[in-house]
């Protein structure tokens, strides 16, 4: 039998609505593996311990009543720490906010515990969510290995989701930061399409540019939390009033057909040998399941990557507008460089960055009248280890090899899809690839990956944690 921590979302919470685990057994099992492993991953920020006991008793009683809520009712979760969590710490990474404890939940906290999940904790996180965690806060490690980059920014979301410190967890996405470390860690990973799901108290990084998403082990278990935390939000005017499918219940009608579009130039583009055998081999595997692949041409991104920075340095520097400068001496250099170039950009610069991200969105959208779903690396290099990313501010090829897939994505809002779809031919460190849709096509994702899924089993993988946690 599967080990309890190595159990997709939906299939334990299939045997707990069947009686066969109870929501306390698991999260007590979650709970107890997290306390002899997290001491050395460092992917919590945070454990509610008492908090997810309570919860767990309370589904228990539920469940024992024949109150089901759904398929998410006594899975153990864990959240991202720039989700607010009434009356806990919030810290978004940062030391500067690590007392603030909010009022109230944030709409997708509220939604997941209207759901029936049981909240593990805070899960930690680069400073802000942008690059680079906090000096005095120890990074994430890669399950995976230790010498290898955990992804960021949800880097405690990808540690704990795949060292089965969670059963999933929730993201925020800005320039590649679900799928970074979904990548890394061997893991699925859903951006819907901004808007797709509010950002009420979710700290912000660039507003314009987050999205907030679920990080799990396969693409039923993403659909499943997607469809608990999207929809409008009184309380977030930029939740787009888009009805919400039930994004389960076609998920296995397969994809017999389904236009598949690839620009084999842009998708080898610096990318390194086992990249392109991963997309390679995705592209066969899903032609083999009925898909159509049809050649296209990507618009140029090279532009609206260079925008990227300056726009999220203008909407990151009004983010933190209350404590920047004046307390510039307790941020770490990254960002507080990052916030200091946003103060260094005119209406001018902004105007022409607005025009040209509308103009390649739509150049995006045009594509989408030709193709369904759009397959693409998630970078261009696979599972970089942490000395090589030590250079990333440095070294111009190796910042575009890590946004060129990634951030033109969020510039649009289109939705992304994340699978694991191979290993390094050294190392056997995890490798994945993007599905790419046009605005509002989650259902149409989710069916995608889930026929690819369905056909391998790279999501069902696990690092033995050997050489990230020692015996």
């Amino acid at each position: 039998m599967t080990a309890l921590h190595e159990m997709e979302l939906l299939d334990l919470t299939a045997r707990i609505r069947a009686r066969e685990i109870s929501p306390v057994e698991a999260t007590r099992a979650q709970l107890d593996r997290i306390g002899a492993l997290d001491a050395t991953l460092h992917s919590y920020a945070l454990v509610l311990e008492e908090q997810a006991m309570a919860a767990a008793r309370q589904a228990e009683a539920e469940i024992a009543r024949g109150e089901w809520r759904g398929p998410l009712h006594g899975a153990p979760v864990a959240v991202k720490d720039l989700c607010w969590m009434a009356g806990v710490p919030t810290a978004a990474g940062t030391t500067i906010h690590r007392d603030f404890r909010p009022a109230e939940d944030a709409t997708v906290v509220a939604r997941l515990r209207a759901a029936g999940a049981i909240i593990l904790g805070k899960l930690q996180m680069t400073e802000g969510a942008y690059s680079a965690h906090h000096p005095e806060i120890p990074a994430p490690l890669n399950p995976w290995g230790a010498a290898h980059w955990t992804g960021a920014s949800s880097s405690g979301s990808g540690a704990a989701t795949a060292a089965g410190l969670c059963h999933g967890s929730l993201g925020s996405d800005t320039g590649g930061s679900i799928r970074f470390p979904c990548a890394a860690n061997g893991l699925t990973g859903f951006k819907g399409t901004w808007g797709r799901v509010s950002r009420h108290g979710v700290f912000d990084l660039a507003p314009s540019l987050d999205h907030v998403g679920p990080m799990t082990r396969s693409v039923a278990d993403a659909a499943a939390m997607l469809g608990a935390i999207a929809g409008e939000d009184a309380r977030d005017p930029t939740a787009a009033s888009v009805p919400v499918p039930d994004y389960l219940a076609g998920i296995g009608e397969g994809i017999a057909g389904l236009r598949i579009g690839l620009d084999p130039a842009w998708n080898a583009e610096g990318c390194d040998a086992d990249t392109r055998a991963v997309v390679e081999a995705a592209a066969n595997t899903l032609a083999a399941l009925g898909a159509q692949l049809t050649e296209i041409r990507f618009p140029d991104p090279s532009q609206v990557i260079r925008d990227w920075f300056p726009l999220c340095a203008v909407e990151v520097a009004a983010a933190h507008a209350a404590t920047w400068p004046s307390r510039q001496a307790e941020y770490g250099p990254i960002l507080s460089a990052l916030i200091g170039q946003g103060h260094g950009v005119t209406a001018f610069d902004l105007h022409a960055i607005a025009m040209r991200r509308r103009a390649f969105t739509a150049r995006v959208n045009a594509l989408f009248a030709g193709i369904d779903l759009l397959l693409v690396p998630v970078q261009a290099f696979a599972a970089p280890t942490l000395a090589r990313m030590g250079d990333l501010g440095a070294d111009a090829a190796l910042m575009k090899g890590l946004l060129q897939y990634t951030c033109p994505f969020d510039m649009t809002g289109h939705p992304a899809l994340t699978l694991p779809g191979g290993v390094t031919a050294q190392g056997g460190m995890p490798v994945g690839f993007q599905l790419i849709g046009p605005h509002w096509s989650e259902a149409l994702l989710a069916r995608a990956g889930h026929a690819y899924q369905s056909a391998t089993a790279w999501h069902r993988r696990h690092p033995a944690l050997a050489e990230a946690v020692p015996a």
